[in-house]
């Protein structure tokens, strides 16, 4: 018969329980036991603490290429391909003027393109993102076409429908406990009902509103009911679309030109002071972050990147920034009557935007969330991960990201039609996240990747316009570059899914 074994206590004692403090029976009598040493704790565990050096970081790095993880990188190496392509073809695009509009021309789709991103990062889609843009965008235009009196503007079935969605959207958020949808669209509420004369700021926060509503609305039917993203954006990418018909009437156009806010917000330019202080709190604010999360790192004892590259990246970015506002805070106008310089408007709201996505990505736990969804969903659940709340909140986070696109848009065009937020702005959002590199199937992606993507499709439109190319040829190009971007995220993912058997 066998006998049972019974695992005995070590001879040194009983093991103490977590936060018990240890007691060595090989000391002395009456000396003072003393606190482990981090280094010697972390290396007991087997966590590597050795910084690599800049040749065993620059090898790791192509290791990680050779299986898949290529990041940004098909997407950077096609900008600079493309920008010396166009730059060999026609002699006016490195000229000041079309340098500034490139930065102007696509940020209405790039910032679309980054709320996009916190859907595809879950592995969902919004095809209402861009007639969300256009519903707040004709919001906007209505109450400064109208002086603040929307209920003329819409009439009265119209008007109190839209008050009724605004309540829906706040209580189905309330109901998801997403806090800052249920905030914008009792706000939206509040500036609907007790109105104000046409004022750009009131308006722009208006349609922020109305675009957090309608990402309550979205959220709900597919966090909470679990309709597939796919059909009920679909459903309501058409929905929306008549809103703007309804609002806007077939045909309509409201133009909002003649606001010098509202038309400064793509159109502007900061002064030659405010171009050289936004450079020095870019480039000074990167520099502090890097270098100071790399020097924390290594203070602790914790594995980071080389000293070198470190420097390199902030020298090279630092440097970009420079170059950029050197050139921007020429006089660019073909007029000498008047002068036109420094950085437009929409540079600063680009960067904010970048910077509190990509805070709230990579810094805060809801970020982290986000990724671990992505990856998936199930294990995350089982972590205890509110599931329901955070695919919701996603979407709240994509059409109000979507109705600050809207402003930019509107703004560059100078009014809004019933086509605004059509087939191409949408398509364009999208395919802007996915050639930036974040993927399709969730889980991987950042918010830079839209930026990187953005410039990359508004460089092709742009060099093909100059080129003088018809539509159908930018439309062929641009279709080609987001199937590639597409193709290459597949087959990283393939040679992932092999180097990592």
């Amino acid at each position: 018969m066998s006998e049972d074994i019974v695992s005995e206590p070590d001879a040194a004692g009983p093991i103490p329980a977590d936060g018990a403090t240890s007691i060595d029976l090989n000391k002395e009598p009456g000396a003072v036991a003393t606190a482990p040493d981090p280094a010697t704790a972390i290396t007991d565990f087997g966590i590597d603490t050795a910084t690599p050096s800049t040749r065993e970081a620059l090898r790791d790095y192509v290791i990680q290429l050779r299986a898949g993880e290529i990041g940004s990188l098909p997407a950077i190496l096609g900008l600079v391909a493309l920008v010396v392509l166009f730059s060999i073809l026609s002699d006016v695009f490195f000229s000041l003027n079309n340098i500034a509009n490139l930065l102007a021309q696509g940020a209405g789709q790039t910032i679309i393109a980054m709320g996009i991103v916190f859907v595809l990062l879950i592995g969902e889609i919004d095809l209402s993102a861009g007639t969300a843009s256009g519903v707040a965008g004709a919001v906007l235009a209505l109450h400064y076409v109208e002086n603040g009196n929307l209920l003329t503007g819409m009439g009265s079935t119209v008007f109190y429908v839209f008050l009724a969605l605004l309540l829906l959207a706040a209580l189905l958020a309330g109901l998801l406990r997403v806090w800052p949808g249920v905030g914008l669209s009792l706000l939206g509420v509040a500036l609907t009902v007790f109105g104000f004369h046409a004022n750009p700021w009131g308006e722009m926060l208006l349609a922020v509103c109305v675009g957090a509503a309608i990402g309550c609305i979205t959220g709900f039917l597919i966090a909470n009911i679990g309709m597939p993203s796919f059909v009920v954006t679909l459903a309501l990418f058409l929905a929306w679309q008549g809103v703007i018909l309804q609002l806007i009437g077939e045909g309509g156009v409201l133009g909002i030109s003649s606001s010098h806010v509202l038309d400064q917000v793509a159109n502007g330019n900061l002064s030659t002071l405010g171009s050289w202080a936004l450079c020095v709190v870019a480039a000074g604010g990167y520099a502090a972050v890097a270098l100071g999360g790399h020097a924390m790192r290594r203070r602790r004892g914790l594995v980071t990147s080389p000293t070198p590259l470190v420097v390199a990246k902030v020298v090279g970015l630092s440097g970009f920034a420079i170059v950029v506002t050197i050139l921007l805070t020429v006089n660019r106008s073909p007029s000498t009557l008047i002068e036109i310089s420094g950085i437009p408007y929409v540079v600063p709201i680009v960067l904010a935007l970048l910077v509190v996505g990509t805070y709230v990505l990579r810094r805060t736990t809801y970020g982290r969330h986000i990724y671990a969804v992505g990856g998936n969903a199930e294990a995350a659940r089982r972590a205890g991960i509110n599931v329901t709340q955070l695919r919701a909140s996603v979407f709240v986070i994509c059409s109000s990201c979507a109705a600050v696109g809207a402003i930019v848009y509107s703004s560059k065009v100078g009014s809004v039609d019933p086509q605004a937020g059509g087939l191409n702005t949408l398509l364009f959002a999208v395919g802007a996240a996915v050639i930036g590199g974040t993927s399709l199937f969730g889980g991987k992606g950042r918010v830079a990747d839209a930026v990187i993507g953005g410039a990359v499709l508004a460089v092709v439109s742009n060099g093909l316009g100059l080129l003088q190319q018809p539509a159908a040829v930018v439309s062929i190009v641009t279709g080609l570059v987001l199937l590639l971007a597409a193709t290459v995220d597949a087959l990283s993912r393939r040679r992932a899914a092999i180097t990592h058997r």
